[in-house]
């Protein structure tokens, strides 16, 4: 799939506080983050579904979040 960048996750990891990143720790977490991303997305869809909805709204990404 692979639709989040590297180096964004490497800033972000460095921020956090590790000195080093290596590519292949960058590149699991971005699997982890789009793999994550994609079970919230869909259960917020579900939620908006329920709702009547066609429009996600942040509402249904936070709530979405709390059912993972």
């Amino acid at each position: 799939m692979t639709e989040i960048p590297i180096a964004p996750l490497i800033r972000l990891m460095r921020t956090a506080g590790a000195e080093r990143v290596s590519p292949q720790a960058a590149e699991v977490l971005r699997d982890i983050l789009e793999e994550l991303t994609m079970a919230v997305a869909n259960k917020a869809i579900g939620l908006a579904n329920h709702a009547g909805r066609k429009t996600l709204t942040g509402d249904d990404i936070k709530l979405a979040h709390q059912f993972m």
